[in-house]
């Protein structure tokens, strides 16, 4: 299983290769990787605060990766997220997707952060620059770009 949910930053090309690491059966890598934006909504962000329940949220994760692996024919997943308390312009998520073709690596880049983004239980916190804090909503764009993949 290659799912993790961690405090610790990540490096896109370490990540990649420990993943991917010398196989000879991966013809194309699509990543995305998420960072902290320092605005939403015209609202200055200082920091995203993310909580989760670690046995359901790990949990979820795998069934998402699962899904992947069903619907195209993939190599290799990573879908890693961060918890804790991040900085604008830090990392938050990284998904890399790894198959023999392109078509199948982007597409399941695509539906595993689509359905990470609306099916993973995580909690965010936003704290703006003046100290007030607040809630971070489900936005139904996120739910009708998962609405795709049905």
């Amino acid at each position: 299983m290659s799912v993790r949910v961690q405090t610790e930053d990540f490096d896109l090309s370490a990540e990649t290769e420990k993943l991917i690491g010398g196989r000879r059966d991966v013809g194309a890598i699509v990543t995305f990787t998420g960072k902290v934006r320092g605005d939403d909504d015209g609202r200055e962000v200082s920091t995203l605060t993310l909580e989760h329940y670690p046995e359901m949220t790990e949990a979820e994760m795998a069934r998402i990766e699962q899904e992947a692996m069903q619907r195209w024919p993939l190599q290799a997943v990573l879908m890693l997220h961060r918890v804790g308390e991040l900085k604008a312009g830090d990392n938050i998520v990284l998904v890399i997707a790894a198959s023999a073709h392109r078509q199948a690596a982007f597409e399941a880049a695509s539906f595993l952060m689509d359905y990470l983004k609306t099916r993973a239980p995580f909690w965010k916190k936003e704290t703006g620059a003046d100290g007030s804090s607040t809630w971070v909503e489900a936005r139904a764009e996120d739910d009708d770009a998962a609405d795709r993949w049905r």
